[in-house]
């Protein structure tokens, strides 16, 4: 198995979300113990944004000399797919920003989401060229947005399950660490209610 770790957070490894992909992890090498994992830690190194002939080539009704060549930024966005195409399984750890996805993650996705390379279009639609994989999401925020406790809106989880559609991968599983505004009692209760989806999630495979 290859288990790639794409981490979203600007804090790193101080992050609830990278902690709580980290068990993630442990769950799937405890399963696999053979397994390999390729971390990319896209939050304090953020992919570049799309440049002029990525943007050119995306709006254009067939492939051009800068997409067929991979000039520019479509170099990096062949590495990145390339990368995922290779995985069996894709954690992904990001923090909830201004209850959507933070600028890393989006400019990821912007790289991932390519017509012509992860997605064609047609008659019908929108049509994913990846093989669909496990894609387990960690989430952390300062809030909560989830359940009885949601004290405000979430545009990260339905955008995200949106966007992974558009190129094939349908298979995403949400946990969640939130209410860490709350201080160190509600950071302690959101990791045990997340330990809890974890071993039920786990344990139902």
């Amino acid at each position: 198995m290859n288990i790639l770790h794409l981490s979203f957070s600007p804090r790193g490894p101080d992050s609830e979300s990278h902690r709580l992909a980290l068990r993630i992890i442990e769950h799937l090498q405890r399963a696999h113990p053979t397994a390999a994992r390729v971390e990319r830690a896209l939050g304090t190194d953020a992919p570049p944004p799309i440049d002029g002939a990525h943007a050119t080539a995306l709006g254009a009704a067939q492939a051009s000399p800068a997409e067929a060549s991979n000039a520019g930024t479509l170099s990096f966005s062949e590495t990145l797919i390339s990368e995922l195409e290779r995985a069996d399984v894709v954690v992904i750890a990001t923090p909830m920003h201004n209850f959507s996805v933070p600028a890393a993650l989006k400019a990821w996705i912007d790289h991932i989401v390519r017509v012509r390379r992860s997605f064609d279009v047609g008659p019908q639609g929108k049509l994913g060229r990846l093989r669909d994989r496990p894609v387990l999401v960690a989430v952390s925020s300062g809030g909560a947005f989830s359940g009885e406790r949601a004290r405000q809106p979430d545009f990260l989880t339905p955008y995200l399950r949106a966007v992974l559609a558009v190129i094939g991968l349908r298979d995403v599983t949400f946990f969640t660490v939130e209410g860490t505004g709350g201080g160190a009692e509600a950071v302690a209760q959101a990791r045990a209610r997340a330990e809890r989806a974890l071993q039920a999630h786990f344990d139902a495979i």
